[in-house]
């Protein structure tokens, strides 16, 4: 018990020391993601602008089926997240945009600072957790947990959203059911949707 408590402490003490050997690790897109991110760059060429994401500036026009537009400042497009365990995203909301159910691998909190939405998350007991958010409000999204935004105002919307993972991943359900290769009676068989309601949903997203 005592050498089980020695390696324990000796492992613990050995992670923490990894971790403090560098003051940051700014991430290098050009080579090949590890499951711990991406090496870092030659500290020698690091600058400040390597710290500074300028992506979120500016309007941002919704652009798609669900009438949003989101802009990602993940790890690989913001390198300065890599082996933060951090990352955000700005979301745009054209008036009765959504961001349709969908989950990550990480918890979210959401801040609104333009219009009024509905944000909200089901659990694993199927209970809906959702509230009407005005500027100002923040919201929790858990790990892994569904969940969804939409503007019910009668103006564009946006808000942004940090998560606790430099590559939190993002997956859409409605995307992944209808506009990937699972075949459309496959679709059909998962969701109780009829032949015609999965054929209009693949001719959406473009898979038909």
């Amino acid at each position: 018990m005592r050498n089980l408590a020695f390696v324990f402490l000796f492992c613990l003490l050995s992670s923490l020391s990894h971790a403090i050997e560098l003051d940051f690790c700014v991430g290098d897109p050009s080579l090949p993601r590890g499951s711990e991110g991406y090496a870092c760059k030659d500290s020698a060429k690091v600058t400040t602008d390597d710290f500074v994401y300028t992506g979120f500036r500016g309007e941002k026009t919704p652009n798609n089926v669900f009438g949003n537009n989101v802009t990602l400042a993940f790890s690989d497009v913001f390198p300065a997240f890599n082996g933060l365990g951090i990352s955000m995203a700005r979301l745009d909301f054209a008036v009765g945009g959504v961001i349709p159910v969908h989950s990550h691998r990480t918890s979210e909190v959401l801040l609104l600072v333009k219009g009024s939405i509905i944000a909200g998350f089901i659990d694993t007991n199927n209970t809906a957790y959702y509230k009407r958010l005005e500027v100002g409000d923040v919201m929790v999204f858990p790990q892994a947990m569904l969940h969804f935004q939409i503007n019910i105002g009668k103006t564009p919307a946006t808000a942004f959203v940090s998560l606790n993972g430099a590559n939190p991943a993002l997956q859409l359900t409605p995307t992944s059911l209808f506009a990937g290769n699972l075949p459309a009676d496959v679709a059909q068989q998962i969701t109780l949707l009829s032949h015609e309601e999965v054929t209009r949903m693949k001719r959406i997203f473009g898979t038909t």
